[in-house]
């Protein structure tokens, strides 16, 4: 499998475990939702925030590349968030609306995605304006992991109110090599 289309991968990857944990928290009530769960942005819908809020942040970022992804451009509609733990969707429906325009972005992008671009070194700043430049395909790498390592707390955030997710494993979408 080449890098691109491990990005493919990962980006289907994504969009099916977020549709799969708001289908989960869409049966919560609001109260479970905003609970503050002492998990690292507090609340199952904390958390939620947080990857809708780094996804905007990396993806803006990713839209400095000299490729120019059209696939980006919607992010310009989108408000910066300010801080990594910014509630930009106050309640479960507009994170749901917000997340599958994000997933939709990162699918459409991953897809635009060649080999020769992982290659570049993408020059950007942090959040505190701490300038880097790293290698994309590492950075892109960072991106999917850092999605799954919240989307792991959140998981668990579910469990401990009843709910399994079953397979969650990104296992379950590589395909067979014959």
């Amino acid at each position: 499998m080449s890098r691109h289309q491990h990005v493919r991968l990962m980006a289907s990857y994504n969009a099916w475990m977020n549709a799969k944990l708001l289908e989960a928290a869409l049966e919560l009530p609001e109260a479970e939702l905003i609970a503050n769960k002492k998990a690292f942005f507090g609340s199952i819908l904390g958390t939620l925030n947080h990857l809708v809020v780094a996804d905007t942040i990396w993806l803006n970022r990713f839209a400095g590349h000299p490729a120019r992804y059209s696939a980006l451009e919607p992010l310009v509609s989108l408000p910066m968030p300010d801080t990594l733990d910014q509630m930009v969707c106050p309640d479960i429906f507009s994170l749901q609306a917000r997340r599958k325009l994000l997933d939709d972005i990162i699918l459409d992008w991953a897809d635009a995605v060649t080999e020769a671009d992982l290659d570049y070194v993408l020059h950007y700043a942090n959040t505190k304006g701490i300038p880097a430049d790293k290698n994309f395909y590492s950075l892109v790498m960072h991106f999917f992991n850092h999605q799954t390592h919240h989307r792991g707390q959140i998981t668990t955030l579910l469990y401990q109110v009843g709910i399994d997710m079953g397979i969650t494993d990104l296992v379950a979408l590589i395909p067979d090599e014959l």
